[in-house]
């Protein structure tokens, strides 16, 4: 007998292990509200230490739109299973492929989101294979590293992991305030202890590895400015991982669709969940599936 998640799907979603081609991922999987057209399909890709209930306020507004959205944690995120030491699978190339084996097992063409990290291991999944995608938004995610500020944080989140425990290293989050992309939001998630089960649930090889890609991540705007697929930029109006001015500036490299959500900031999806997903449906609405 499997003990039951203590993380809950949102109502109406169902949460499941997806099968690809390269393993099993914990999904949280929203069909499109009863009586509503269906208009298209959603992967959405969390970000650092983040995990698929940090979408959990998008799904509903989502499917009353006539969209069915996939929520899913990335290897060694959360619920799905990855190695704790071995750092190696964590790269980059491995988890874009993981990406593009998720979109191939929802077989059908999706509109693509990743958020903060993932949206740059989005954007590499995007130059492996644009096929298997409609569109593609970055929420909160800027064209190359992270600010000095962020790489500070992931810094000292690096060092705490080379000699304390999770458990450790989460007492120590919660003591200095959780910086932008570490522990938070806890906004349509549930209480802290679920956060504190959701950071010990993720494998530390991720966590490193993953840390260390936003602190040297290279601009690849010119490479995703020539893929043919409809690009949307949105954030909050604040932003202390990749500045807002720096976020328009991709935008328009991009030739991207444009959207800031007043009084958000690195969340857009907890702090201002419903304007984020009427965003959303408005971008993928005026880009359907072509059939």
């Amino acid at each position: 007998m499997t003990t039951p998640s203590p993380f809950v799907p949102p109502p109406g979603a169902r949460a499941y292990a997806l099968r690809t081609a390269r393993g099993e991922f914990a999904v949280v999987d929203a069909p499109v509200a009863a009586g509503v057209e269906p208009r298209g399909v959603a992967l959405l890709v969390p970000g650092f230490t983040g995990s698929k209930e940090d979408f959990h306020l998008l799904h509903e507004p989502l499917a009353a739109r006539g969209y069915r959205t996939v929520a899913v944690d990335g290897r060694g995120q959360n619920e799905s299973d990855g190695p704790a030491d071995d750092e190696a699978p964590y790269a980059q190339d491995e988890l874009a492929r993981d990406l593009l084996a998720q979109a191939d097992a929802l077989g059908t063409p999706v509109h693509l989101m990743g958020r903060s990290l993932g949206g740059q291991v989005a954007r590499a999944a995007v130059l492996l294979d644009p096929a298997p995608f409609v569109s593609f938004t970055l929420m909160s995610s800027g064209p190359a590293r992270i600010s000095e500020s962020q790489q500070q944080r992931v810094k000292l989140l690096h060092d705490a992991l080379a000699v304390m425990t999770m458990a450790e290293v989460w007492q120590v989050i919660t003591l200095m305030g959780p910086p932008e992309e570490v522990g938070g939001p806890a906004r349509g998630f549930g209480g802290p202890e679920l956060l504190r089960q959701r950071w010990l649930n993720h494998k530390p090889a991720q966590l490193l590895a993953t840390g260390k890609q936003l602190c040297v991540e290279p601009d690849r705007v010119a490479e995703l400015a020539a893929v043919p697929l409809p690009l949307h930029v949105l954030s909050g109006a604040r932003d202390d991982t990749w500045p807002v001015p720096l976020l328009d500036e991709m935008a328009q490299r991009l030739g991207a669709h444009r959207t800031v959500i007043s009084g958000a900031e690195h969340s857009p999806n907890a702090d201002r969940p419903g304007a984020t997903a009427e965003a959303f449906a408005d971008f993928w609405d005026a880009h359907p599936p072509h059939h």
